[in-house]
């Protein structure tokens, strides 16, 4: 696996050492000429705080969609830093994702954000914030999680996956808040999740923050997600992991380290396990043994 990112903290040989760290596993599963990915990674913002490692966790997130999950390159769209901006977001969500679908009802959708999220104390939407976005005008220059979550319920597709390594409390972290505002308890639910074939996995409750591991040079969360992917999530060990395994597998482990760094941060699984039914037993990975 080759690096991605560079460093000035690491040297070579530690930089390959926290890579192989993560390196995508070996599966049996086979190419998916129908299933579909948008991946955003936001570091370097154009006026906001920078959000450590979003770009390194983006790209290893595509290296496991291409190498381990079978999904085809050109099926998978990767927006970094300053390629994401709120139009760029509506014309791969809204435009490209539904043409790529069409009226497949075995397709696969997975979206990956890593990057700012914000609340709108005016009316408790939260937003994922774009490379230019401003928290103080979200509603024309973010795009919030509501329209998302409408749109890609709109989607006939078999099963959709959605990882969020953001926050949106506005107390820091990987989220902001409008200058003047105080941090708030923002509900990123939706109902809507409850009757669709949509799996939500987030980083954080809605008045925490979203942590990066400087010693691994990821988030917190995107680093347990991956490293569940890797096998570690295989409970049972039927040489699989599905959507419960992996979310029982990183809960604790994001928030015994979190806990480490005097934080309070807990994943959470949308609409939940109870609502899930099926849904909770979709296989993201088949492990070669």
């Amino acid at each position: 696996l080759t690096t991605l990112g560079s460093s000035s903290v690491f040297g070579g040989a530690e930089m390959a050492r926290i890579d192989a760290d993560l390196a995508p596993p070996a599966s049996n599963v086979k190419p998916k000429d129908h299933a579909y990915a948008v991946i955003i990674g936001v570091e370097d913002y154009r006026d906001l705080p920078k959000v450590d490692y979003a770009k390194r966790d983006a790209e290893m997130v595509k290296a496991y969609l291409t190498k381990s999950l079978g999904y085809r390159e050109q099926n998978v769209v990767m927006l970094l830093n300053d390629r994401v901006t709120k139009s760029d977001l509506e014309a791969r969500f809204e435009k490209w994702l539904p043409k790529q679908v069409g009226e497949n009802k075995d397709a696969e959708v997975f979206i990956y954000y890593g990057g700012h999220g914000a609340p709108d104390p005016n009316t408790n939407q939260a937003f994922m914030v774009p490379y230019n976005g401003d928290p103080a005008y979200l509603e024309t220059s973010a795009y919030s999680l509501t329209r998302l979550y409408e749109t890609l319920g709109k989607l006939p597709a078999k099963n959709i996956t959605v990882v969020m390594d953001s926050c949106f409390s506005g107390a820091g972290g990987r989220s902001v808040i409008q200058k003047g505002a105080r941090p708030m308890l923002i509900k990123v639910e939706n109902p809507l999740m409850a009757s669709q074939n949509m799996v939500v996995l987030s980083a954080a409750a809605g008045n925490q923050i979203s942590n990066a591991m400087p010693e691994k040079r990821h988030g917190l969360f995107t680093y347990y997600f991956l490293k569940g992917l890797q096998g570690e999530a295989d409970a049972n060990k039927d040489g699989g992991v599905d959507v419960e395994e992996l979310y029982a597998y990183m809960k604790p482990k994001v928030e015994t380290e979190a806990r480490r760094m005097n934080a309070e941060q807990s994943p959470h699984l949308l609409p939940g396990v109870d609502l899930l039914g099926e849904r909770s037993k979709l296989k993201l990975i088949e492990l070669k043994k």
